[in-house]
């Protein structure tokens, strides 16, 4: 599994001073989603909507928020790196815990019947389409 590390266009806009070897960069200026991972996502489409797979590992259901906000699919959460008791970190390769990500939604999508499951660290969003996108059987009479 591989998480890459995203820089939301604020990051991108705050100014960045140099930091000599060794010296330590404070971040204070900055939002903890300046520094969120960006969950990998899969994402299928069928005649009935759209459905995405994100995998969220070490995320617990209470530290998952999923929302909608304007034309806005925003997938929120914390992990948890437990250290059993007596053990140390000496190197650590995911030092944020926090995932973010978003996605725009189309207006053929039903943003109020937006259905999700978490399983083994892997989040399942179905979206389905809105009736009018949906397809449809149309009967041609005969006259």
């Amino acid at each position: 599994m591989s998480t890459t590390a995203v820089s939301t266009p604020a990051a991108t806009a705050a100014t960045r001073p140099s930091t000599p070897a060794g010296a330590t960069a404070t971040t204070t200026s900055r939002s903890r989603d300046d520094f969120a991972m960006l969950p990998p996502v899969d994402v299928v489409e069928d005649a009935q909507g759209i459905t995405l797979y994100a995998d969220l590992p070490g995320v617990a259901r209470e530290q998952l928020q999923l929302r909608v906000d304007g034309d806005q699919l925003i997938v929120e959460a914390e992990m948890r790196l437990d250290m059993p008791e007596g053990l140390t970190t000496s190197h650590a390769e995911v030092t944020s815990q926090h995932y973010r990500r978003s996605f725009h939604l189309s207006k053929e999508l039903d943003a109020d019947r937006i259905s999700a499951e978490l399983t083994q660290g892997v989040l399942r969003v179905r979206l389905p389409k809105a009736a009018h996108a949906q397809p449809r059987k149309i009967d041609v009479r005969l006259s």
